[in-house]
């Protein structure tokens, strides 16, 4: 398969060349994934006895992803594939030490290479493993700097041959007792930095248009799911929307919403089908209950259907990594830090069908309930998409 790069992705790939280790801040949409795929296929060129290759993500799903977009590319004639996590996969999947060595120690005895998959979580098994490790790729790096995650992340820092962390909302610390990305030292200076206004007017991306819904405040709490249901279907009419995200504070106000209101039958007379996926419920389509790779395999052939209406409602699964082709619009139910709000945004800007031409961002305001949200929303797409920095959050203590 022959990749052509964008000139935001080859200025990415030189960095990279040029740079053993690295930040590189790319918005949401912007295709770091091929720049990963595209430094492993430029550096193997170069390597006569094999190479071990790791790749980070914050979740299972995002790894299994990240394996099915690199292999549609990667040459795997000489190249062995594992991954090190809990979750199921079709390719050799442990995370016992002594397996993993064994693993990757036999490849790079026979003079071949080996691509590991593995989270965040699971990123100190590799550690324990004693293996050597040439390249490593940290996607969504923000997620490194967690309590759990950072020893394993410093170490691999020191010990890999380059190591790279990719991330459109960088966190920073102020704080000598906690870990940030402003430490040089272990995740190196930014060697790219890819302006999201630059993507917009190049047409690789689409502006978000924020929309701020005035509600009434219900005090009654049986009602609430009434007019949360009264808010997103009006949204839905008013806007003409065929595939939405919709953002919940919680399971369990996704569940309310199903069960206590008529969201439900709603959709279905207007044609559209129902998704949800929260870690408490699992994955169900249309009231049945799916395993996660038919729930995300339907998503996105929904996605790429001009002629599929959904609405798909998640806590946090999706607002993070996950590609979902075709999404018009993220209706936020709940207030979200920096990160999860840029990241959210992110799921809609990706360039759609010929209609397309932003990503709509829909809060919901009543009373003092909901400014917050609005105004941090609007505050990251000001930063973001007229300012053209990225959306750095701060631990201050």
């Amino acid at each position: 398969m022959t990749i052509t790069l964008r000139p935001h992705q080859r200025k990415a790939l030189n960095e990279m060349l040029a740079y053993d280790k690295g930040q590189l801040i790319i918005p949401t949409g912007g295709g770091k994934t091929l720049c990963m795929i595209h430094d492993i296929v430029e550096n193997q060129k170069y390597i006569d006895n094999g190479s071990t290759i790791v790749v980070v993500a914050p979740r299972i799903l995002l790894a299994e992803q990240l394996c099915s977009e690199f292999l549609e590319v990667i040459d795997t004639t000489h190249t062995h594939v594992m991954h090190v996590h809990s979750g199921e996969t079709s390719h050799f999947s442990t995370t016992k030490a002594e397996k993993i060595n064994l693993f990757v120690n036999t490849a790079r005895t026979a003079g071949e290479n080996v691509v590991i998959f593995t989270t965040y979580h699971s990123l100190h098994r590799l550690v324990e493993a004693d293996i050597e490790v040439n390249t490593i790729y940290f996607d969504e790096a923000h997620n490194s700097v967690q309590r759990n995650f950072f020893p394993a992340t410093e170490y691999f820092s020191n010990d890999a041959d380059r190591c790279y962390f990719f991330t459109a909302t960088p966190k920073h610390s102020l704080s000598i007792y906690k870990a940030g990305m402003n430490d040089a030292e272990v995740y190196g200076k930014v060697i790219c930095n890819i302006p999201a206004p630059t993507l917009v007017e190049q047409g690789y991306i689409l502006p978000p248009k924020v929309v701020v819904k005035q509600l009434d405040m219900v005090q009654d709490k049986q009602m609430i799911a009434d007019r949360d249901c009264q808010n997103l279907i009006e949204t839905i009419d008013e806007n003409s929307l065929d595939k939405i995200l919709i953002a919940a504070r919680s399971t369990k106000q996704i569940i309310k919403l199903l069960s206590q209101s008529d969201f439900r039958k709603e959709l279905s007379e207007r044609g559209y089908s129902c998704l949800y996926i929260t870690s408490k419920t699992g994955a169900i389509i249309d009231g049945q209950k799916v395993n996660r790779e038919v729930f995300f395999d339907t998503l996105n052939a929904w996605g790429k259907d001009p002629s599929k209406k959904f609405v798909v409602l998640h806590h946090s699964i999706l607002s993070e990594g996950i590609n979902v082709s075709g999404l018009e619009a993220v209706l936020f139910m709940r207030n979200m830090d920096y990160i999860g709000i840029s990241q959210s945004i992110g799921r809609v800007i990706r360039l759609g069908g010929s209609q397309k031409t932003f990503g709509l961002v829909c809060v919901p305001v009543y009373d003092k309930v909901g400014i917050s949200t609005a105004k941090s929303v609007q505050a990251v797409v000001d930063t973001v998409f007229k300012q053209g920095q990225p959306a750095i959050s701060v631990i201050r203590r």
